[in-house]
């Protein structure tokens, strides 16, 4: 699995942020950061099919749950080449980017975390989410209070107003605001090389399952 070559290789990355330290270094790339991750991914399966069977882990080189080392710089200032952390995302059968419901894994050198809920969403999907709180307001107050339990926060971007249709005195108007529902969990960096990372995020994930639960029923798919 993870070694702790790869935050190495990865601080390398970022002091080394160019094609040809890259080409030179692929063979540490491989070894050292997508051979573990597509391990990982794959242990991670039989766990991911205990929460649900409407998440991919798919531990394919390319296309599949690990998110691809190139950077798109079309439209960045920033036109460095590689990204210098790992992402892998276990997304809903349904989704067809990373803007579908699911669970992420995240690492790099200054920052280790694990989230599940979906980001940045399309308009009628929050619309749905906003929805569905309104309807179940009892229930997601039950969610909120068991992931902060957990260790987890809800982050992401919110409106500076409250969506229409809501006013401000609403009970969970914060949550209505949100244009993300991002439930995250930091990690210490030391973990990622532990031999029961695994199992200790599997978990981690699994109590994140009512999330994501919730903001499937929103949306009409299946979990």
């Amino acid at each position: 699995m993870f070694k702790k070559t790869t935050v190495g290789f990865l601080k390398a990355l970022q002091k080394n942020n160019n094609r040809d330290w890259f080409e030179a270094n692929k063979h540490r790339y491989e070894s050292e950061v997508r051979e573990p991750a597509l391990a990982y991914i794959e242990a991670m399966s039989p766990h991911l099919s205990k929460i649900s069977d409407s998440f991919i882990a798919s531990p394919k080189k390319v296309g599949g749950s690990l998110m691809r080392v190139y950077r798109d710089v079309r439209f960045s200032k920033d036109k460095t080449p590689y990204k210098t952390n790992i992402g892998i995302q276990f997304r809903h059968t349904a989704g067809k980017d990373v803007h579908a419901p699911g669970f992420y894994m995240h690492i790099e050198p200054a920052e280790v975390f694990l989230a599940a809920g979906i980001w940045q969403p399309d308009s009628q999907t929050l619309q749905n989410m906003r929805m569905h709180i309104d309807e179940n307001r009892a229930e997601w107050k039950k969610i909120c209070k068991a992931l902060e339990k957990n260790g987890f926060a809800l982050q992401g971007q919110s409106l500076k107003r409250p969506p229409r249709g809501y006013s401000d005195d609403h009970p969970f108007i914060e949550d209505l605001k949100r244009k993300d529902f991002i439930a995250v969990q930091n990690l210490d960096a030391g973990t990622v090389s532990q031999a029961d990372f695994v199992a200790s995020t599997a978990k981690l994930f699994a109590k994140s399952k009512p999330l994501v639960k919730f903001i499937c029923e929103a949306n009409d798919l299946d979990f």
